[in-house]
């Protein structure tokens, strides 16, 4: 890589870092490009050169901490030796997730997220496909061997994340609910809907 890709992509970096300590703090209407330029140190000009737009940053960043979601779910669900064991270790690392990462989660779980997701859902599909592989053929796999039941995998995929993205939705808005404890007692109850 050239040093001025190297200087391109450290740019990058520091609009994102900066434009998600902005989101966490002020919400999506604290992310304007003076409070990024001022926060990141980063001219207007290259903000608009590497994302286009204010838009083109929230979608940047929104992507950029789905790949880290869509990683965590895959590294553990494909560390795991059985499917109950998979679901569970699934439904806790969403939920670790928000946990750990609030304003992401935020942000992922946002209306603007949503629309993006609705209006380019192929091509967000096609951006992540390296993440989404591995947990799609984990899920055949184990439909194959009896371990699931025998539903289509996005079937399967809406059961085991819809809850989970409700509970995190409402913690999100609402902050009435305990995530270490729907952690223990939400994974048994969505693996009851997907067992064989």
């Amino acid at each position: 890589m050239s040093p001025k890709q190297q200087r391109g992509e450290a740019t990058v970096e520091q609009v994102l870092d900066a434009a998600l300590r902005l989101y966490a703090s002020s919400g999506e209407a604290g992310v304007t490009v003076g409070a990024l330029t001022r926060t990141s140190g980063v001219s207007t000009g290259s903000v608009y050169h590497h994302f286009g737009s204010l838009h083109g940053v929230l979608t940047a960043l929104a992507l950029r901490w789905l790949g880290r979601l869509l990683g965590e779910l895959a590294t553990a669900l494909t560390a795991t030796d059985d499917a109950r064991t998979g679901v569970q270790a699934v439904v806790r690392a969403y939920l670790g997730f928000v946990r750990d990462h609030p304003a992401a989660a935020r942000l992922l779980h946002s209306t603007t997220a949503d629309q993006e997701g609705m209006t380019r859902t192929a091509e967000i599909r096609d951006s992540q496909e390296a993440r989404l592989s591995p947990i799609a053929q984990w899920i055949e796999a184990r439909v194959g061997a009896g371990e699931l039941a025998p539903l289509p995998v996005p079937v399967i995929e809406a059961l085991v994340l819809g809850p989970v993205v409700g509970l995190a939705r409402r913690w999100i808005a609402l902050g009435d609910v305990d995530l270490d404890e729907a952690a223990r007692l939400l994974p048994d109850r969505i693996w009851r809907s997907v067992g064989p």
